[in-house]
């Protein structure tokens, strides 16, 4: 899911490991070391080991947020954490403040403990628009639509109309009801010369086209979406609509700008592998290197399931194991691509019972995605 112009809710972020810790050693004083990505729109001055007022907090937190999601640069969200440190997890905590943190929380995969934040935040402010499009994502990201559509009610009476009206659009396409999902953010479209508002939607209708098995529609909404304003999110989800269509080089031409995060680089791995290019064999090892380097730093590999169910299917031909790895991810998050990963690692595995019960739980969850269809 991508995050709204304006209000600042938290989406799936894919996570990245390309800035864990690594030794260098540079032979001259004048050696690049990194470079920073061109897609960073924002860049926070550094962080103060003590920001006193809770606005000037907030502010440097939004900033280190937003950097987070354009790079896929992981190091922002400590940074944001560093900000709200005197704050976090204090049950008196200003409402804003507690909501940033389970913004941080969910842009690392800690979705137990956003939750409880927020609806502690919300027991306390029931007005708090981006704190119930907060837990809207979660909800949906978890599969639990009915309580999605509750806090996207919540957010229309606390009157921002536009935005629970997309939030009950992109629940409602997620159970399959897409033409009133088109109509409804077509509508939206037409009412709206903000880019980043157009930039927005056009990814959503885009995401449920998608799922709808429109996929030319799809490719075209995600397009007009970058042309409005680009974005690492749908960037990475265009691309992987043209890797599953068999537009390869397509599929590259856009991954190549972007910032080399695990997920962007798993991606230009496959397609260089689809395109008989073995350079594809040089990105195969660095997300080994980068995924020893955070099991070194005692990060939780569980969290980063999805890329490794992906990488164990596209690069490793493993698919019982990409199977195995995609059944876990599932207890972290339910979200289209999830299903997608574990039905098609199941699939090329000759799993016919774990086709079934994925089937099964989904019809259960009430997702419709035509992407899983044989």
């Amino acid at each position: 899911m991508r995050t709204p112009p304006f209000l600042w809710f938290a989406c799936l972020l894919l996570c990245s490991a390309a800035h864990a810790t690594t030794a260098l050693h540079p032979s001259r004083g004048d050696e690049v070391i990194e470079r920073l990505p061109t897609i960073t729109r924002v860049r926070p001055a550094a962080v103060a080991s003590t920001v006193a007022d809770p606005v000037a907090a907030a502010t440097q937190a939004r900033a280190h947020i937003a950097t987070a999601r354009q790079t896929g640069d992981t190091r922002y969200w400590g940074r944001a954490q560093a900000v709200l440190a005197p704050w976090w997890d204090k049950p008196d905590a200003p409402v804003d403040l507690a909501i940033l943190q389970a913004t941080v929380q969910q842009g690392r995969h800690d979705f137990k403990a956003s939750r409880l934040v927020l609806q502690a935040a919300l027991r306390r402010a029931p007005g708090h628009a981006q704190g119930w499009l907060n837990l809207a994502a979660l909800e949906r990201l978890s599969g639990h639509y009915a309580e999605a559509l509750h806090a996207c009610d919540a957010v229309a009476r606390a009157g921002q109309n536009l935005y629970a009206l997309a939030c009950q659009l992109e629940t409602q396409s997620l159970q399959g009801q897409t033409a009133a999902a088109r109509k409804g953010f077509t509508q939206l479209l037409a009412a709206t010369q903000d880019p980043a508002q157009t930039s927005w939607l056009q990814s959503l209708l885009a995401e449920s086209e998608e799922r709808a098995g429109a996929d030319a529609a799809a490719r075209t909404a995600y397009q007009r979406s970058l042309q409005a304003e680009p974005d690492l999110y749908t960037s990475i989800a265009l691309s992987d609509l043209l890797l599953r269509t068999g537009q390869t080089a397509q599929a590259l031409a856009v991954l190549q700008p972007l910032p080399p995060t695990d997920a962007v680089l798993l991606r230009q791995a496959t397609a260089m592998r689809r395109l008989h290019n073995p350079d594809w064999k040089t990105l195969r090892a660095t997300l080994s290197e980068w995924n020893a380097e955070l099991a070194r730093r005692g990060d939780d590999l569980s969290l980063h399931s999805r890329e490794q169910a992906l990488v164990a299917l596209w690069l490793d031909d493993d698919a019982p194991g990409a199977l195995q790895i995609a059944r876990r991810n599932l207890d972290l998050q339910r979200e289209p691509i999830d299903w997608w990963v574990a039905l098609q690692s199941a699939r090329q595995a000759q799993d016919t019972a774990a086709v079934q019960q994925l089937q099964k739980d989904m019809q259960q969850t009430g997702i419709v995605d035509a992407r899983s269809r044989p």
